[in-house]
This record gives C-alpha cells, sequence and structure tokens, in this order.
C-alpha cells in the first residue's frame, strides 16, 4: 500500500467548460488517498463542467484565482476540455500559476487538453510528453517531444491522452506524488 498523502495540498485549476470527469476522478482519488484539494477557476462561485458532449454539474470554487497562491500548494492538476482550457491559456493570472509550480518544481499532473496550457507558460521545451492527438501539433511547435503513450512522466510533470487512459492517469500521479511528498 502507498504511504499517505495527508497534508498534500493539490491545486486544481479549470474555467467553465473543463472535462467533468478528468476532474472528479483524479479529485476522488486524490481525496481517497488522504490529500487535500481546492478547486481554483477564474469563477468566483461555481464552475461548470463539460460531459462529453454537454453541460455538465456546476462545482463550487474552492479559491478564485485571483486569490490562489502556488506556494500553499504541493502539486497541481490540470484537466482538459477544449472550452476551460482556452479560457485559461489567456488568463496571464493562470499561465503565470501554471507556470510557478515549474519554478518551484512542484508535480503537475496534465490530461487530454490539460497540457496546452503548459505551452502559455513555455515550460514544455525539451520536455517528452503525451496529450490528446488534436494538439500534438501545437506541442511540438513549441519544442515538446510528444509521444503515443496512455501515461507519460517527466522530471515531475505526468500527462494523459484521454479519459480512456484515467486509470493509469490517477495511478501514476498518486506514484509520482507520494514520491515527491515522501522524499
Amino acid at each position: 500500500m502507498e504511504p499517505s498523502l495527508n497534508s498534500f495540498k493539490v491545486a486544481i485549476l479549470v474555467a467553465d467548460g473543463f472535462e467533468q470527469v478528468e476532474m472528479s476522478c483524479p479529485r476522488k482519488v486524490l481525496n481517497q488517498n488522504g490529500a487535500t484539494t481546492h478547486l481554483i477557476s477564474p469563477n468566483k462561485n461555481y464552475v461548470r463542467g463539460w460531459s462529453h458532449l454537454d453541460w455538465g454539474e456546476k462545482f463550487k470554487v474552492d479559491v478564485p484565482l485571483s486569490m490562489a497562491r502556488p506556494e500553499y500548494y504541493d502539486a497541481l492538476l490540470l484537466p482538459g476540455g477544449i472550452m476551460g482550457m482556452d479560457c485559461l491559456r489567456i488568463n496571464p493570472y493562470a499561465v503565470e500559476f501554471v507556470k510557478s509550480f515549474f519554478s518551484s518544481r512542484k508535480p503537475i499532473a496534465a490530461i487530454c487538453y490539460g497540457p496546452q496550457i503548459l505551452i502559455d507558460a513555455d515550460v514544455v521545451l525539451g520536455r517528452t510528453l503525451t496529450s490528446f492527438l488534436s494538439i500534438r501539433h501545437d506541442l511540438e511547435n513549441a519544442g515538446a517531444i510528444w509521444v503515443d503513450q496512455d501515461v507519460v512522466t517527466n522530471n515531475g510533470l505526468i500527462t494523459s491522452r484521454t479519459t480512456d487512459d484515467l486509470s493509469v492517469f490517477t495511478s501514476t500521479m498518486i506514484k509520482e506524488f507520494n514520491m515527491e511528498f515522501h522524499q
């Protein structure tokens, strides 16, 4: 059995239109392993998920992005979703929030379209990663080495392709976060 993530704090950065299951499944696994998770969004009160082909549920925002402090968190989770990620990529606070996790060498887990904000944070150059197929060329053009694998780890960055890979993504994320936390 893996050591507990008790007192490990994970920021989950989302905007309206994030892929709901790519947030709720990893969040549930993190919470079950003892981590504290906070939903962070440019929205102040609620953020709305996307469930495959239609709007999903509303989720309470734990910390508005304007009040979130990266130094409070031990790791970052970036769920996918085209609409949500497009909103975050053009938000300078969101980009800076993501960039600060790299500067502090804190682990980051990103799935599907989640790695797209890493381009704007200017942190993909030379990194091996994966993502949803349609952003492959965007990542490669930004200097990433893109591979077609269910999950890839690279110096604290955990990336995955789609909801089909959620099981291996979450188990790898827990393993990597545990290694970081218990060093």
